[in-house]
């Protein structure tokens, strides 16, 4: 595992010019209650409201545009449980290639929706990470298209890093916190914050359910994913290039339990007047449970999607 080929600040300024047309920049917003809540004053951006509603069109977006004609012309694959399938699908159609999306079964029926919106073609599979790798091999080798991994690939990180960059270019806060489930926004952020903010530091955030990413810090390798978690979205393993700059630039992982996930979602909905799932409410989450850290700081948190299934999403809500 190297840093050796990780974005430089040149790569992500160019990603950031290369997708902006296909791209929101979205808002950072604060909220007087949150903020008095957590004791701290605290920016959310808002890359639910992205195009896909999700941050994941960033990186699918550069890594697109990124490939070589012959490459490219053959269509675009992935294996995904829904946000960068969503994103991967919605680039395909704006460059007029086809796209191949692995989805596990379980994936919520939102995000396959948003697949078939875009015309992406879905191979359903287990839930299970070799399921996916082995049905995207199959699908590789019947239909000669390109893969680009969901997050382990330097052109998702660089495009994932241009929403730590949005960030900087209006405040220096003191924290950066982003959800960490395979380690694309993770390490995107913590090279754009090395590049823009070297200041800031950056933690990730993860459900106490498939706390991996905790795991992988304390032992110094790549530990499993477990998949215990209401967070859909980081319930997989990091990756080869992206743990390096997670292990080196990221300062600690804080996990959080359902219970903590579910109580920061709702606050989210109730206070920002935004839909958000799960999986990013987890920054939230990490930030009411250490009041004593960021007591007094400013801290930018990325609310890195709001694709939800409305009737699980309120099935949470009533268990609270």
């Amino acid at each position: 595992m190297s840093l050796q080929n990780i974005p430089t600040r040149e790569q992500i300024v160019e990603a950031h010019n290369r997708i902006k047309p296909y791209i929101n920049r979205t808002p950072l917003l604060t909220n007087d209650s949150i903020n008095t809540l957590c004791g701290a004053t605290v920016w959310f951006k808002c890359e639910n409201l992205q195009q896909i509603g999700a941050f994941k069109m960033r990186g699918a977006m550069n890594a697109a545009l990124s490939l070589p004609a012959e490459l490219l012309n053959r269509g675009l694959a992935t294996h995904s449980s829904g946000n960068h399938a969503q994103a991967l699908a919605r680039a395909a159609k704006l460059l007029g290639v086809p796209a191949y999306i692995v989805m596990p079964r379980t994936a919520p029926e939102v995000k396959k929706n948003g697949v078939r919106k875009f015309g992406g073609e879905i191979t359903e599979c287990e839930p299970t990470l070799a399921a996916r790798e082995e049905t995207l091999a199959r699908v590789m080798e019947r239909t000669g298209a390109t893969e680009i991994h969901p997050f382990n690939n330097y052109d998702v990180m660089a495009g994932q890093a241009t929403a730590a960059l949005e960030v900087y270019e209006e405040l220096r806060p003191d924290y950066l916190i982003a959800p960490v489930g395979g380690g694309g926004l993770l390490s995107g952020s913590a090279v754009a914050t090395s590049c823009f903010s070297a200041g800031t530091i950056v933690i990730g955030a993860e459900p106490e359910g498939s706390d991996d990413a905790y795991r992988s810090m304390q032992s110094g390798k790549i530990e499993p994913a477990q998949s215990q978690s209401i967070a859909d979205g980081l319930l997989t393993t990091l990756g080869d290039k992206t743990f390096p700059v997670i292990k080196s630039r990221v300062s600690e992982i804080i996990t959080v339990s359902d219970k903590e996930i579910i109580e920061a979602l709702r606050l989210v909905w109730e206070n920002l007047k935004v839909i958000a799932e799960p999986s990013c409410a987890v920054v939230l989450a990490a930030v009411l449970k250490r009041p004593e850290q960021f007591r007094g700081k400013t801290v930018a948190v990325i609310l890195s999607g709001g694709n939800v299934d409305l009737v699980r999403i309120l099935d949470l809500f009533k268990n609270l």
